[in-house]
């Protein structure tokens, strides 16, 4: 008996392993308006930023006629890193290959924050670590290829974990919330801007108009690529609502969920804190 029940313990490791991904091989995601199998998201996901990496923040800009930048200057305002203290501040910027948000809060905070740019997408990361090199403050910024579901630091590691206009691509959200509460620190704060569900009568029916008619052909004229940008529409559209998006959050151990819209609600700051 003793050897049977040493080799059970041996094997059920891999038997675990192997049931994990036997699940995910049959269940499904959305990739935009289509249904394809869990494991195959993270692939198709990273063809597309692949192709737009050059000029996505080009294309961010003439997609929301530069609020873009507006709403990311309101989240870093929001986040309001620390400018002094007995040591630096450290952040997790999550999908933030192109660099725009790490180095708002390295700038906001007079070079006192430190920021790990992650990406899953080696091609944003290269387009931001080439322009951190212009950075006042280039020397607070380290570039770490990552997956969102799966990260590759410590428990309770940073003050902050920031992700913009990034986890609707995350094939398992809930698993990405999981491990940002996971890193944090007691007392740490989790930031998510993300586009959301415009709630204002008239601009939601122009903003659909604008988001079918007119982004995918834009796409297609600046970076050579419609399809990644018929995608990203999509995929706004699939997210969940802000209620349900602050369930996942509180569902992921967070307090203090809070939802803030901009413009309309075309965009949106959803903010917890990691108490305990």
């Amino acid at each position: 008996m003793p050897q049977e029940f040493d080799l059970r313990i041996a094997f059920e490791p891999q038997l675990a392993a192997k049931v994990t991904e036997m699940s995910e091989a049959q269940q499904t995601t959305h990739f935009g308006e289509r249904e394809v199998p869990l494991g195959e998201k993270q692939g198709l996901v990273n063809e597309v930023f692949h192709k737009v990496a050059d000029r996505y923040d080009l294309m961010n800009d003439l997609m929301s006629g530069g609020m873009h930048r507006v709403w990311k200057d309101a989240f870093v305002a929001d986040l309001a890193p620390p400018k002094t203290g007995t040591r630096p501040y450290e952040v997790l910027d999550m999908a933030g290959g192109t660099g725009d948000i790490a180095r708002r809060i390295i700038e906001a905070s007079h070079g006192y924050a430190n920021v790990v740019v992650s990406d899953i997408n080696s091609d944003m990361l290269r387009v931001g670590a080439e322009r951190s090199k212009d950075w006042r403050y280039q020397g607070n910024a380290e570039f770490v290829e990552a997956n969102a579901e799966e990260l590759p630091f410590e428990d309770a590691r940073f003050d902050a974990y920031t992700i913009s206009f990034g986890i609707r691509n995350v094939p398992q959200i809930d698993r990405a919330l999981s491990e940002a509460h996971r890193v944090l620190k007691r007392g740490g704060r989790l930031m998510v801007l993300e586009f959301s569900e415009v709630d204002v009568p008239v601009l939601d029916k122009v903003y659909e108009l604008f988001s079918d008619h007119i982004i995918p052909p834009m796409g297609g004229m600046v970076t050579g690529e419609a399809q990644p940008y018929q995608y990203l529409i999509e995929s706004i559209r699939k997210f969940p609502k802000p209620n349900q998006f602050c369930k996942m959050i509180e569902t992921a151990g967070f307090s203090r969920v809070t939802h803030k819209p901009f413009t309309g609600n075309i965009a949106a700051v959803h903010s917890g804190w990691k108490i305990r």
